[in-house]
C-alpha cells in the first residue's frame, strides 16, 4: 500500500474522500485541509505533500522554468469569476477598468491565477494594456507576501514591492493606492468605510455576461502529483482522477437534496436550477477536453503578460 498525503482546502467536493466515502485504491491515505495559500507556500516551497492542490497560473509559470516539483492533474478544485475581487477608491472617478489605466494598483502576487484572470479581461474586453498600470505588490491584510517563481516581465515593467512592513489594505484605505486586485477581501472593505468598493457593485451579473460571452469559468487551483511519486507510481495520476471526480459527482447529487438541506441556502435548487442554464449540465467540469478553450486562455495569458516565455500546449501541462 502506498502512504500518501494528500493537502487542499476543505471544499464539498473533496468532502467523500475526505470522510472516507470513497478511497483510491492501493494508497493509504492522511487526508488534511489547509487554507489554500498555507497549501500553496507547503507544497511550492517545502514540497511537502505527496499530493497538493496547486495555485494554477503559478504552476503553469514555475512549469515553463522547469522549477515545478509537481505535475497537475485536470482535475479543478477552486474555479470563481474574479471580478468581485477588484476593489478600489469610490473618490478618485472610477466606474471601468479603463479608468485604472495610470493608476496605482496593489496585487498579492502578480502571478497569482486571480490576478491574472482580471489583467486578462480588462485586456481582452477593455483593451486595458497590464504596461499602462502602476502595481504594487505585497500582503494585503498581513505584510510580507512574496512571488513563489520569478517572473518574467520586462526590466522596466512597472511593478514595485510594498515596504514588507505595510499592507495593500493600509495603503488603500490611506489612498495610496486606487484599487487591489485580491482574492480575499480587504479590511479596508470590511470597515463599510465609503471611501472603498467594489469596482463591480453587481459583480455576479457581470460575471454571468462574461460567461455567456466567453464560454470560460476560469479555473483558479489544480491537484498536483508530486513528481518523484508520479515517476515512481504511474498509475496513481488515473486513479487519483477517477476518485476525485467520483467525489466531485457525489458532491453535485448532495445539491439537489431534498429531503432535508445539505447546504444553508434557502433557495439553493433555484439557484442550481438557474446556474445550469447559463453554464450548462456539468457546471464544474474535469477534465481536459471540456475545458480546453479555458486552459487555452490560461496559457496565452501567462505568455502575454509576460510572466513566462514559454512553447507549452495546453496537453504538456498534465501528466
Amino acid at each position: 500500500m502506498l502512504d500518501l498525503t494528500i493537502a487542499t482546502w476543505d471544499y464539498d467536493r473533496v468532502r467523500p474522500i475526505l470522510d472516507g466515502r470513497i478511497k483510491p485504491k492501493g494508497c493509504n491515505i492522511n487526508y488534511i485541509c489547509l487554507p489554500p495559500e498555507e497549501c500553496f507556500y507547503r507544497a511550492y516551497i517545502l514540497k511537502e505533500f505527496e499530493v497538493s492542490e496547486i495555485g494554477f497560473i503559478p504552476y503553469i509559470v514555475a512549469k515553463s522554468q522547469g522549477l515545478s516539483a509537481y505535475k497537475a492533474l485536470p482535475i479543478f478544485l477552486s474555479r470563481m469569476f474574479r471580478h468581485s475581487c477588484i476593489y478600489i477608491r469610490r473618490d478618485r472617478s472610477i466606474g471601468s477598468p479603463k479608468d485604472l489605466i495610470g493608476r496605482n494598483v496593489g496585487v498579492v502576487e502578480y502571478q497569482m491565477s486571480a490576478a491574472t484572470w482580471c489583467r486578462g479581461f480588462m485586456t481582452d474586453i477593455y483593451g486595458v494594456n497590464p504596461k499602462d498600470i502602476y502595481w504594487y505588490q505585497g500582503g494585503v491584510n498581513k505584510p510580507g507576501r512574496f512571488e513563489k517563481f520569478p517572473l518574467q516581465l520586462e526590466k522596466d515593467f512597472p511593478l514595485t514591492v510594498i515596504n514588507s512592513k505595510t499592507t495593500l489594505s493600509e495603503l488603500l484605505e490611506k489612498g495610496e493606492l486606487d484599487a487591489i486586485i485580491s482574492p480575499e477581501i480587504p479590511i479596508c472593505f470590511k470597515k463599510n468605510n465609503l471611501n472603498i468598493g467594489r469596482l463591480y457593485e453587481n459583480f455576479a451579473e457581470v460575471e454571468k455576461e462574461y460567461f455567456r460571452r466567453t464560454g470560460i469559468f476560469p479555473i483558479m487551483h489544480a491537484l498536483g502529483i508530486r513528481e518523484d511519486i508520479y515517476v515512481e507510481n504511474p498509475w496513481l495520476a488515473e486513479e487519483l482522477y477517477n476518485v476525485f471526480l467520483e467525489s466531485k459527482n457525489i458532491a453535485e447529487q448532495d445539491l439537489l437534496e431534498t429531503r432535508a438541506l445539505k447546504i444553508g441556502l434557502p433557495w439553493l435548487l433555484e439557484h442550481v436550477s438557474e446556474t445550469k442554464k447559463i453554464m450548462g449540465k456539468d457546471i464544474w467540469s474535469y477534465g481536459i477536453k471540456d475545458n480546453y478553450a479555458t486552459l487555452q486562455t490560461s496559457l496565452n495569458y501567462v505568455r502575454d503578460q509576460g510572466l513566462a516565455d514559454h512553447q507549452m500546449e495546453v496537453e504538456d501541462l498534465f501528466v
